[in-house]
């Protein structure tokens, strides 16, 4: 059963008006370059606007959201999907991740395999809803993430695990938004994580790294060719 507001303590209440909105926005519910009435967000969650006020401030410096001053008064919007953004988002991603698969492949060699398993299967699968007759994207970003997420959580480092929290949610945007541009090439990125799964099964910290980034940066710059061509969400 949810806590009530009320007795949750201040500090807690902004943190969780964070989430919901984060999540608000990560989902689409929250469109790209849509405008946050305070009023109507705060309602339909179930918050009170000074919490809101303050998770707003949080997803500006997140760069969920930005802000622009018209007159005396602020607007804020959600935070556009642009092609010059998400090539820096996911070369900042894959730099943070390529921290997290050094130290996956730095693990003990039992714990090593067991991780390897787990990446393997993750990724036989997403290759098989990627050729299925009736392939799923939001099936597809789900596995995805969870590829990424068995060698980041519970084994990077927890500042590297911090700042994946951060970043990550906003990539997780471009994809819910066009990866149904890309399912055609999702072999590509299950080529690409096959090589990040070789690379911690030999217990290869460098080049378990570099095919991190590699499969980011590539992400990257499908992404970017596909939003040339569908066009950018948001912008003002």
């Amino acid at each position: 059963m949810p806590v009530p507001f009320e007795t949750v303590p201040r500090n807690a209440l902004a943190a969780q008006a964070y989430d919901l909105v984060r999540d608000l926005i990560v989902s689409g519910r929250l469109s790209p370059g849509a405008p946050i009435i305070e009023t109507d967000v705060a309602a339909t969650l179930g918050i009170q606007r000074s919490h809101l006020r303050h998770a707003l401030q949080r997803l500006q410096h997140a760069g969920f959201v930005t802000t622009s001053a018209i007159g005396t008064y602020s607007r804020t919007r959600v935070a556009p999907l642009t092609g010059a953004d998400v090539q820096d988002l996911f070369d900042l991603v894959g730099a943070v991740e390529g921290l997290a698969a050094r130290a996956a492949a730095r693990l003990p060699a039992a714990r090593r395999t067991k991780t390897v398993r787990a990446l393997t299967k993750a990724n036989a699968e997403l290759l098989a809803s990627a050729r299925a007759k009736r392939a799923d994207s939001a099936r597809i970003n789900d596995l995805d993430i969870a590829f990424h997420r068995l060698y980041v959580h519970d084994i990077a480092p927890p500042r590297v695990q911090a700042q994946h929290d951060a970043l990550k949610p906003q990539a997780d945007r471009y994809e819910r938004l066009y990866t149904n541009a890309l399912l055609s090439e999702i072999s590509l990125s299950v080529a690409e994580h096959d090589a990040i799964i070789a690379a911690i099964r030999s217990g290869d910290p460098d080049a378990a790294q570099h095919a991190v980034e590699t499969n980011w940066r590539n992400a990257g710059e499908r992404f970017v060719r596909v939003i040339a061509m569908a066009g950018e969400r948001g912008r003002v």
